[in-house]
């Protein structure tokens, strides 16, 4: 098994949320991948999506409050995008390179998370099968990320590193976690 802990950081200058911090960790062992995000502080004023009755494959989650976390393997250009709602909805892409050939990942039929809700506190969690999209022996590079609404409708953008002069998850400099494959894992 291979975990790696994080700490999302906001774009600068970009409506900064005070008392609010994004944390979490990613894991890898044999063919799995997990992901728990866990946002905390004062949420008060944050636009968090209600729980969906019938959580779903939607399009264009990052409209609300959504996390988000970026696959990519070796020096391939092409790479995933999962975008994960606290409704329950969820959808996963995959690219061509660098935001190209956008389309519906479809080895992913179902992608259930858990999400729990507290007074000053929301988790999301994840588990999948790696294997869907890539052999178990393949190192994984990471990109973790958030977008997360006021209220108000104003977002922020919280990402482990921002690349660019705008905020943009896609960028492969961003990928900044490495996961070795599970023949190299002890």
């Amino acid at each position: 098994m291979i975990e790696r802990s994080f700490s999302l950081q906001p774009f600068p200058f970009a409506n900064a949320l005070d008392d609010v911090r994004i944390a979490g960790d990613v894991v890898r062992r044999a063919g799995a991948f997990g992901v728990r995000f866990t946002i905390s502080g004062r949420l008060g004023g944050l636009a968090i999506p209600a729980p969906s009755p019938v959580p779903a494959r939607r399009d264009r989650l990052w409209e609300s409050t959504c996390f988000e976390f970026f696959l990519a393997f070796g020096d391939s250009p092409r790479y995933w995008e999962f975008n994960l709602s606290p409704s329950g909805c969820w959808n996963v892409y995959s690219f061509s390179a660098y935001r190209e050939g956008m389309r519906v990942e479809e080895a992913f039929t179902a992608l259930p998370f858990d999400v729990a809700m507290g007074e000053d506190s929301l988790a999301l969690g994840l588990e999948m099968d790696l294997e869907r999209i890539v052999r178990a022996d393949r190192p994984v590079d990471v990109a973790v990320s958030a977008v997360v609404r006021r209220m108000d409708g104003s977002a922020s953008y919280w990402a482990l590193k921002h690349c660019g002069p705008q905020p943009d998850f896609h960028l492969r400099e961003s990928f900044a976690i490495r996961l070795r494959g599970s023949r190299y894992a002890t």
